[in-house]
C-alpha cells in the first residue's frame, strides 16, 4: 500500500515511521521512532491516499458489484486507519498538551472525510444498487452481513437525507466530534489539577503501610515532602477507605465528584450542547430521541426495553440497597460516628463493617495479589480454557517503559496475536481501565492478519519497598479487561469491521464480565492468590471470607450501576434541550438515590463513557451483559470452571464470531437458551 506509493515524495514522508515502517516483529508499530512532528504529515498523506481510493470506487465506470464497491470500500483507507489508531490510542495512553491540540486539529479533517464519503450521492447509488440486487448475488453469511451493515451505515450517516439536511448533519457531526474531544481533555486536566499533599505525619499514621508508601512515592515523584493523594482511583480510594480524617476526605471526594462542574475545565455547557446536538441528529432521521436512534442497532432494540430492564433491576433491589446503607450507618453510630454517613465516609465505614463482619481487610488480601503473580495466574486460566500461551517478547517496541508486549500463541505454536500490557497510572494517561487494539483481525487473499491488542489500567504502583499489590477490585478489573482482550485475540473472519469486539455495545461486555466470575472461585484463587513474600497460597479461611464478603453490599453495588444507566438514558431520551444540567441529573438519579446528595457534585460532566467514549444510550449494557454472564457462567460451573470443552465452545460460538451474527444467536448457540433477568436478581439478593 503506502510504502509502494512513495516515488516522488519528500524525505519527510519517506522517513516517517507511521508511513514507511521498518522490519518489526509481525509488523508491530515502531513506537520509539514516532515523534509528534510525524503525525500531521502522516495524516495528510494518509487522508490523500484514502480520498484517492474512494474516488476510484466512486468513478469506477463498471457496474457496481459486491467486489468493486462493498469489498473495495471495506479495504480502503488502511493507511489512514493505521495512523489514526496509533495517534488516538496514544493520545489516551501517553498524551501531552501538544498531542491534545493536534487531536483538535486532526479530528475535523477525519470527520470531513467520513462525511464526504457517507454523503456522496454517487457512492450511495452504487451501494444501493448492490443492496437492491442482493437476492441475486449468492453471498455467504459474512458477505451478506457486510453488505447489510454497509447499507445501514450509509442510511444512518445521512445518505437518504436531502441536501439541506445533509449539510445540517455534516455540521452536527463535526461539532459533536470536537466537543467529545474537548470533554475528555477537560476530564483529564481536571483530574490532574487536584492533589492533596499532607506533611503532618500524624494524619497518615493510621493508614496501612501500603497506602502510606504509595502516597509517599507520589509525593516524591512530584518533588513534594510528605504524602500526596491524587484523583487517580489507585490513590484516592485507599485514602478514602482507611483515613478517619473526614475533612481531608471530604476535600478529595468533592474534588473528584465535582470535576468539570464549572471552573477552568467546565463541561456543563459541553454536556448541554452534546445532548442538544445528538437530539437534533436523531430528529433528522425521524426518531423522537437519540436513544431511539442508537438502540435500533443494539440487542435491546428499543428505549422501552432498556428503561423497563433498568426499572426491573431498580425495583427489585432498591429497598435492599437502602438497607445496606442503614446497616453500615447503624454500625458506624455504634462505633462512635455521631454524624450522618456522607459519601466520603462510605468507604471507611464500609471497610470497618467488613472487617468486623468477615474478619479480614484489604491489608490482609493485597499481599496475595502481587501483579506479576496475578498476571501469570490469569495467563494460566487462559491456557487451561483455551490452550493458548503468552510469551514476553522484548523485541517488540513499546510506547512507554511501563508497557510489556507478549506473543500470544496457539497450543500448536501458531501465532494468534500480540498483547500489550500497560498497568500503571501517570499524568499523561486517562483514568480507568480499558482494552483497545492497534490492529484488528482480517483476512486478505486467504492470509490472516492477526491483531495487536492492548490492555490498559491504572493499578496500584510498586513502591520502593514493595511490588505492585492489587486490591481485590483491581484483580477483578484485570480479569474484566483481559476478557475483552481475549475477544479481540480470538477474532476470526474476513472483514475487519465484523471481527473481534465489533459487536453490539450491549453484547461486548459479556466476554469481559463473564471472566470476573473466576475471581471468587476457590480453584482459581488457589492458582492466582500467592503471597508475594512467602510463596504460600492464600489460606482457605481468608479465601472463604473474601468469597462471602462479595455478596455483601451486592444490592447497593447493583443500584449504583443502575443509577449510571438511568442517568445515561435520561440524557439521551430528552426530547428538548436541557436548561439546567444539575436539576436534570438530580431528577434522573432520584429513584436510585441511596447515599445523601452533595451540592456542587454531578456525574455527567465527567461521565466520559457516555460523552466521550461511545456508550451514549448504552451504559445499561454493563447490567445487560451481567444477565448474560450470570446465566452463561452456570454452564462453566456445571462442567467445571477449567473445562476445556466449555472454553472451546465459548471461544467458537461467542469470542471468535465477532459481529457476523446477531448476538442472541451466538449466545443461544453457546448456552442453549435465552437468558432471563431474574437470574441476575437472584444472584444479587441471595
Amino acid at each position: 500500500m503506502a510504502a509502494t506509493m512513495l516515488c516522488g515524495c519528500g524525505n519527510s514522508i519517506k522517513n516517517n515511521p507511521l508511513i514507511n515502517q521498518g522490519e518489526t516483529p509481525y509488523g508491530t508499530p515502531e513506537f520509539s521512532k514516532i515523534k509528534l512532528e510525524h503525525y500531521m504529515p502522516a495524516f495528510d498523506y494518509a487522508l490523500a491516499e484514502a480520498r484517492a481510493e474512494m474516488d476510484a470506487i466512486i468513478n469506477n465506470p463498471e457496474e457496481p458489484t459486491f467486489e468493486n464497491t462493498i469489498i473495495a470500500m471495506e479495504r480502503s483507507g488502511e493507511l489512514l486507519g493505521h495512523v489514526s489508531t496509533i495517534f488516538f490510542v496514544l493520545n489516551g495512553n501517553e498524551t501531552s498538551d501538544e498531542m491534545q491540540a493536534l487531536a483538535l486539529e486532526v479530528q475535523p479533517k477525519l470527520i470531513a472525510f467520513s462525511n464526504d464519503t457517507n454523503l456522496n450521492p454517487t457512492l450511495w447509488e452504487r451501494v444501493k444498487a448492490v443492496y437492491d440486487n442482493k437476492a441475486n448475488l449468492d453471498l455467504n453469511e459474512e458477505e451478506a452481513k457486510l453488505l447489510e451493515d454497509t447499507y445501514k451505515g450509509f442510511v444512518r450517516s445521512g445518505a437518504n437525507l436531502n441536501d439541506e439536511q445533509k449539510e445540517q448533519y455534516r455540521r452536527i457531526s463535526e461539532e459533536l466530534s470536537n466537543l467529545s474531544l474537548q470533554f475528555e481533555q477537560n476530564v483529564l486536566a481536571a483530574t490532574n489539577a487536584f492533589s492533596l499533599n499532607i506533611t503532618d505525619e500524624a494524619q497518615v499514621a493510621e493508614l496501612p503501610a501500603f497506602v502510606r508508601e504509595a502516597m509517599a512515592a507520589e509525593a516524591k515523584a512530584r518533588g513534594e515532602e510528605g504524602w500526596t493523594v491524587t484523583l487517580q482511583q489507585a490513590s484516592m480510594f485507599p485514602f478514602l477507605t482507611y483515613s478517619s480524617n473526614r475533612e481531608l476526605k471530604e476535600q478529595v471526594w468533592k474534588a473528584s465528584n465535582s470535576r468539570c462542574v464549572g471552573g477552568e475545565f467546565n463541561n456543563l455547557d459541553i454536556v448541554k450542547r452534546i445532548v442538544e446536538l445528538r437530539l437534533e441528529s436523531a430528529k433528522l432521521f425521524g426518531y423522537e430521541t437519540y436513544a431511539d436512534f442508537v438502540l435500533e442497532e443494539r440487542m435491546a432494540e428499543t428505549t422501552e426495553t432498556v428503561n423497563g430492564f433498568l426499572e426491573e433491576l431498580r425495583g427489585a433491589t432498591i429497598k435492599y440497597a437502602k438497607k445496606d446503607y442503614r446497616t453500615v450507618a447503624k454500625f458506624a453510630k455504634r462505633n462512635g460516628a455521631d454524624y450522618e454517613i456522607m459519601p466520603w465516609d462510605w468507604a471507611y465505614w464500609n471497610e470497618k463493617y467488613k472487617v468486623a463482619t468477615f474478619d479480614f481487610n484489604e491489608e490482609d488480601v493485597k499481599p496475595y495479589f502481587e501483579l506479576e503473580n496475578v498476571k501469570q495466574g490469569i495467563f494460566t486460566l487462559a491456557e487451561k480454557l483455551y490452550g493458548i500461551r503468552f510469551v514476553e517478547n522484548p523485541a517488540i517496541d513499546v510506547y512507554h517503559p511501563d508497557v510489556k508486549a507478549y506473543d500470544v500463541l496457539e497450543e500448536n505454536g501458531d501465532f494468534l496475536g500480540v498483547l500489550y500490557m500497560d498497568f500503571f497510572p501517570r499524568a499523561t494517561k486517562r483514568g480507568g481501565a480499558w482494552m483497545t487494539a492497534f490492529r484488528e483481525m482480517k483476512t486478505v487473499d486467504g492470509v490472516e492478519v492477526r491483531p495487536f491488542i492492548s490492555l490498559c489500567g491504572n493499578f496500584t504502583k510498586p513502591t520502593e519497598t514493595a511490588p505492585s499489590l492489587l486490591t481485590f477490585d483491581e484483580f477483578e478489573t484485570f480479569l474484566h479487561e483481559f476478557g475483552h482482550c481475549l475477544h479481540g485475540l480470538f477474532a476470526k473472519g474476513t472483514y475487519e469491521s465484523l471481527t473481534g469486539t465489533n459487536v453490539y455495545r450491549d453484547f461486548v461486555e459479556l466476554p469481559s464480565q463473564i471472566l470476573e466470575n473466576w475471581a471468587i472461585q476457590p480453584e482459581f484463587l488457589d492458582i492466582v492468590a500467592v503471597h508475594y513474600q512467602t510463596g504460600e497460597k492464600m489460606p482457605a479461611e481468608l479465601r472463604d471470607k473474601i468469597i462471602a464478603s462479595k455478596k455483601y453490599l451486592a444490592a447497593y453495588a447493583n443500584i449504583r450501576q443502575v443509577s449510571f444507566g438511568m442517568i445515561d438514558m435520561a440524557y439521551h431520551t430528552a426530547t428538548a434541550p436541557i436548561e439546567d444540567v444539575t436539576a436534570f441529573e438530580r431528577a434522573a438519579a432520584a429513584p436510585t438515590q441511596v447515599l445523601p446528595t452533595v451540592e456542587g457534585t454531578l456525574m455527567g460532566p465527567s461521565f466520559s463513557h457516555i460523552f466521550a467514549g461511545g456508550y451514549a444510550a448504552g451504559y445499561y449494557g454493563y447490567k445487560w451483559a451481567e444477565v448474560l454472564d450470570a446465566d452463561a457462567f452456570e454452564l462453566f460451573k456445571e462442567r467445571g470452571i477449567f473445562s476445556r470443552e466449555c472454553g472451546e465452545s465459548f471461544r467458537e460460538e461467542v469470542l471468535s464470531k465477532g459481529g457476523i451474527r446477531h448476538p442472541m444467536e451466538l449466545y443461544v448457540a453457546f448456552r442453549g437458551h435465552k437468558p432471563e433477568t431474574q437470574a441476575l436478581i437472584d444472584e444479587i439478593l441471595k
